[in-house]
This record gives C-alpha cells, sequence and structure tokens, in this order.
C-alpha cells in the first residue's frame, strides 16, 4: 500500500521513584538475611573493636527504558531508568552509605540516557560520597560511565574496548532486486534520507553529510568527557583511542584506570589496609527482586495491576512518559517488545488531566523516533487543547514525530546527545507483485478513476499516482513545518531552512534555537516547578501512563505480535538485529497512510 512517511534518522534527572504495585512480590537484594551465622568469641571481639563502614554496589546493565516497568512472575523486576536513578539518588542520601561501586557490564543505552546517569554518579559525588566503577570488559559508553566515578578498576584479564565511534546504516536495494521487489519513495526534503535503505546501495552525499556531522558532534563530547575525567590531553585520548583493544595494564599505564583489581579486591582496596576498617559492600543496593513464592492472591494482583491513568488526586505535575514509535490506534506488541506510543490510548490520559484542576503543568519526557503522521498530530492538538503549561524534555531520540509533538511546548530541554530534528516527509510504497510472480500467483486488475492504485501493494506508482502522491506529501510537509514555525516563534522561512528532513544532535539544535535548553530530566522539572510558582518543590510529580498490567496487555491487545521472528530476535546479537527491525518499519508503512518515523538501523556505536 501506499504510505506517505516522515522518517528520522537516529540510532535518557530527577526521576520519581518506581512504585512497586506488587508489593507482596518484592525485597530489597541488600536487606539483611535473618540466618547470619553467630560470630565466635574472638570474632566478637575483634569485631567491637573496627569500625564498620558499609558501601552500596549498584550494578549497571541493559536498556534502561524511561516507561515504567510491570514485574514478571518469577524473574527479578524489570528495572527502568527512573528506578536505577533513584537507587543512585538513595544511596546519595543514605546517611550509612559511606561510598558506591558501580559494576557496569554491559550497558546498552543511548547518548541520553548517558547523561543521565552520569549525572546520578555527580549528585552521589556532589553529597561528599567516593564513587567506583569496576567493569570486567568496558566498551564506549561503560567506560564513559566509569569516567564519571573517582576511581575505575578492572581484572588483569578484562578488554578496555575504546574504539571511537562507529555509523552502520543497512541498505537493502540489492535485496530487493534479488526478489523483484520494487520499492517506490517518494521525499520531499534533500536530507529527508529514510527512505535510502529501501532505494540505494549506499548512502547519498546529503546523507553522509549529515552522519558525518552527527559522528563529529558524538566523538568530541566522548574526547572532551575522557579528557576532563582522567586530567589528560584531547591529543592523548585520540591516540590512545586509536590503539583500539587495550589490556587493564595497557590501561593503567596510559592512565585510563586506576587499579588491577578482582571483585574480591574491593574490600581490601577500600580499607586501604587500614585494619581498623570493617568494609561491608551492600549488593544490589535498594534493588527489587521478585519472591520465589507465589500465592493466588499474589498471582491475581499481578495479573490485575492498576489502572495505567491517573490515580491522584492531588495537587501535581503530570510527567508524561512517551516512549517508542508513535501509532494511530491500539498499540500492537512490536517485533522486539518495545514501547510504543499510542493515540488511542495517551489523547484520552491527557485530555483527562487536561480537566484535572490539581494538575498544574504537563512534564513531557519523549523518547521516541516518531511513526503515524495522524497520531503525532492528535497527541499534538491533545496537549495544545489543556491549556496548562507544557514543558517538554527530550531522551535518546526526539525526532520526526517526536519533534511534532514537543514542538508546541513552552520549553524544549534538550540533552547534549539527543537525535532531533528530522522535520521533512518521505512517502511511497513497497510493490510486491514482481516477489508474487516468483511463487506462481498473478495479479488481474479492474478499475475506475485513473488514480485508483495509488493505495495498491502489487504496482509501482502511475505518473498519475505519483504526481497526487507528492502533493499530498508536499501538504503534509507544510503542516509540519508551519506548526514547527509556531510553536519556536521562527519565520517560516528560517524553519523551513532546518527542516528539509534534516537530524541534528540536542547540542547542534540548541544553537540553531529548534530547542531551548540543554539539560536533564531534572533540570526540566526544576524549570516547570518555577514555571507553576513551585519553587519549593510542594507539588507532587506523578509519572503517566502507568505501566499496563498483564491482564490489560491483553485485554487490549488486537494485533498479534510476530512471535517466529521475535523469537529468532533472541538468539541474534544485538548488531545484527536492525535488519529484523525493518520489518516492523515495512508493516508501518503497510498499515499507516502517513508516518514521521526513523529508519531503525542507524547505530552510534
Amino acid at each position: 500500500m501506499i504510505k506517505s512517511v516522515i522518517f528520522s534518522l537516529a540510532c535518557t534527572c530527577w526521576v520519581a521513584p518506581y512504585a512497586a504495585f506488587a508489593a507482596p512480590y518484592a525485597a530489597f537484594a541488600d536487606e539483611a538475611k535473618p540466618t547470619e551465622a553467630k560470630p565466635t568469641g574472638t570474632e566478637q571481639k575483634n569485631a567491637e573493636r573496627r569500625t564498620r563502614i558499609d558501601w552500596a554496589e549498584i550494578k549497571l546493565s541493559g536498556s534502561y527504558p524511561e516507561h515504567q516497568q510491570m514485574p514478571g512472575l518469577f524473574g527479578e523486576l524489570v528495572e527502568g531508568l527512573s528506578t536505577c536513578m533513584e537507587r543512585l539518588h538513595q544511596a546519595a542520601r543514605d546517611k550509612s552509605i559511606k561510598g558506591v561501586i558501580l559494576h557496569i557490564d554491559g550497558v546498552e543505552i543511548g547518548w541520553a540516557r548517558l547523561n543521565e546517569l552520569q549525572s546520578a554518579i555527580a549528585e552521589v559525588k556532589a553529597a561528599g560520597k567516593p564513587i567506583w566503577a569496576r567493569m570486567n570488559d568496558g566498551g564506549n559508553k561503560d567506560y564513559l560511565l566509569a569516567a564519571a566515578c573517582d576511581r575505575i578498576l578492572m581484572p588483569e584479564s578484562g578488554t578496555l574496548m575504546l574504539t571511537g565511534l562507529r555509523a552502520e546504516v543497512m541498505f537493502y536495494k540489492n535485496l530487493f532486486e534479488m526478489f523483484d521487489v520494487k520499492a517506490d519513495m517518494l521525499r520531499v526534503g534533500a536530507f529527508k534520507s529514510a527512505a535510502e535503505p529501501y532505494t540505494r546501495s549506499e548512502m547519498s552525499p546529503e546523507f553522509r553529510q549529515e552522519m558525518e556531522e552527527i559522528l563529529d558532534d558524538y566523538y568530541a563530547t566522548m574526547v572532551s568527557q575522557i579528557a576532563a575525567a582522567r586530567k589528560l590531553s584531547e591529543e592523548n585520548v585520540k591516540a590512545f583511542i586509536d590503539e583500539g583493544l587495550l589490556s587493564p595494564a595497557r590501561a593503567k599505564e596510559l592512565g585510563l584506570i586506576d587499579d588491577i583489581a578482582y571483585h574480591d579486591q574491593v574490600s581490601d582496596l577500600i580499607a586501604h589496609a587500614d585494619k581498623s576498617l570493617d568494609v561491608r559492600i551492600r549488593a544490589d543496593y535498594r534493588r527489587k527482586v521478585a519472591s520465589t513464592e507465589l500465592d493466588l492472591f499474589s498471582l491475581m494482583e499481578l495479573l490485575s495491576g492498576g489502572s495505567s491513568q491517573t490515580t491522584s488526586t492531588k495537587p501535581r505535575i503530570a510527567v508524561l512518559r512517551l516512549e517508542g514509535a508513535i501509532v494511530s490506534g491500539s498499540s500492537p506488541m512490536s517485533l522486539f517488545s518495545e514501547a510504543s506510543i499510542s493515540s488511542d490510548r495517551i489523547v484520552p490520559l491527557i485530555e483527562k488531566i487536561g480537566k484535572d484542576e490539581n494538575v498544574k503543568a504537563i512534564l513531557l519526557r519523549i523518547d521516541s523516533p516518531g511513526g503515524s503522521a495522524l497520531a503525532s498530530d492528535l497527541i499534538w492538538r491533545a496537549l495544545e487543547a489543556t491549556h496548562k503549561p507544557v514543558v517538554a524534555s527530550m531522551g535518546d531520540t526526539a525526532a520526526s514525530g517526536g519533534y511534532y509533538i514537543s514542538m508546541g511546548a513552552d520549553a524544549i530541554f534538550a540533552e547534549p546527545g539527543t537525535l532531533t530534528g528530522s522535520i521533512g516527509v518521505v512517502g511511497g510504497k513497497i510493490a510486491l507483485d514482481g516477489l508474487m510472480k516468483k511463487f506462481g500467483v498473478t495479479t488481474s486488475v479492474i478499475q475506475r478513476g485513473k488514480n485508483s492504485g495509488v493505495m495498491s501493494s502489487v504496482t509501482t506508482f502511475s505518473d498519475s499516482e505519483r504526481e497526487t502522491m507528492q502533493r499530498m506529501l508536499n501538504t503534509v510537509y507544510e503542516q509540519f513545518t508551519q506548526k514547527a514555525a509556531a510553536g519556536r516563534h521562527m519565520e517560516y522561512a528560517a524553519l523551513e531552512a532546518l527542516a528539509r528532513g534534516r537530524v541534528y544532535t540536542g547540542r547542534q539544535a540548541k544553537e540553531l534555537g529548534l530547542v531551548d535548553q540543554l539539560g536533564t530530566l531534572a533540570d526540566a522539572v526544576a524549570y516547570t516547578r518555577k514555571l507553576v510558582g513551585d519553587e519549593a518543590g510542594l507539588l507532587e510529580l506523578e509519572d503517566l501512563p502507568k505501566a499496563q498490567s498483564p491482564m490489560e496487555m491483553l485485554m487490549g491487545q488486537t494485533t498479534p505480535a510476530s512471535q517466529p521472528l521475535a523469537d529468532l530476535a533472541a538468539f541474534l546479537p544485538e548488531s545484527a538485529r536492525p535488519a529484523l527491525r525493518h520489518f516492523s518499519v515495512l508493516r508501518q508503512i503497510t498499515d499507516e497512510p502517513v508516518l514521521l518515523i526513523l529508519p531503525f538501523d542507524v547505530r552510534f556505536e
């Protein structure tokens, strides 16, 4: 079918504590166990002469999604970004904790979430507490987190993979030709390159220029952060990066880490040979773990959960977390079980909080590559119609449709590494007639009206169909740019010159006036409080939408997941998954008349 697509190219903080609804199932991993062995008389006397100091250990691993998470039946609770941030905040405030150890083990986060976690590390340091990092192996993002700490430890068998940055984009034109599939795409904007993976075998000059500028910005950030944290010159940092894989011994020699040590030696390093200290490391500090015992009452509570709608009646600021592709209608399960932003779910929620006099402002936290143009516009309009102060905070990505829903805010905050912009339009369809003929399937057509085949997935556009399609794309582009210009209080010509499908980092967008300030979610919260006269911080912060319960997800599910592909994806390395993610893109092209979305295989690692 023909679809008009607005794609972006993109690869997050005060955060309210995660409200664990399943209290019967959860406990804190670092809570004291009642069955500890009693010390002997000699050990008791020695312990009485020693001073106990407690350090918190927090493991950082995985992707840390922005939206609220639901627990599984028996596994650990899924840890989102807000939960992890709150654990670090608690460690900073906990008077019984004298220091923090971060066990960094393969984080899969974007540049904005990296910045959020670095801000939480800075809070621990500001509280006067040392914070150390230990890694077995470490990649770029792992090391940038570790470098924000006071001290870095690695075992002698580890590897520091400080290899620089690389952007990889997969192209499928040759694959389509092998199967006689034709991608017939149109666009508005020279830099609107989202359809290139389907129509080209390599980057266009405009696409390459755009990616080079973004990669330069990220690389400069990476080098400057390491140089500042490790007190090295930027020239030396670049030289160290060019060495590639580093052994811990070499990394220590270069000043990139501080100690070569195993996990069991950490306590001795903290004590620093002081026999009067009794160092206790509280593993998995304040992490909720699920119980292995599940009675009928607990099971029913888990399945039913709570409403995803607002339930508070207190004066408050609504923190609306929007993560994932933007879809119209119900929210189908994605290939990778990723979050999505359903207009059918979000618009009624916005309308409800808009009518609530106790909601004094709305704070958007957006991490979205975009999606349905219709859904993006409906969400944008719902926010406009509340007539409440709206502040937007951008996460890893707020591009195309993600930028659309934020552009009417009273103020827009972006992280330095946010990918945003991508104000442009791509439209088209995938014609399958050639592929079907290979399998012996032919199609007979009877039509009335010269453009009746514009939505057909059998043939490419006729000249007349291409003309009407381009006219529609031009209209969508004009609507997008007109609303963006109004939201940013810019002359249309000035805004349009910045549009044309071009993608920017948050730092670049700030210089160009597409966002107002660079800052974390915590900065956006502070600004919102000031906007409504709540400098004292008395207003409650309510995270919305609430996590859906398994029962709510089941009852609201109308589109089946691509289970065979999902099963296959589970066995693939992360680097190989972008190819499968394009099935989700192609499905959206088939299902949605107009899209504002990114190609999912652009990676900056």
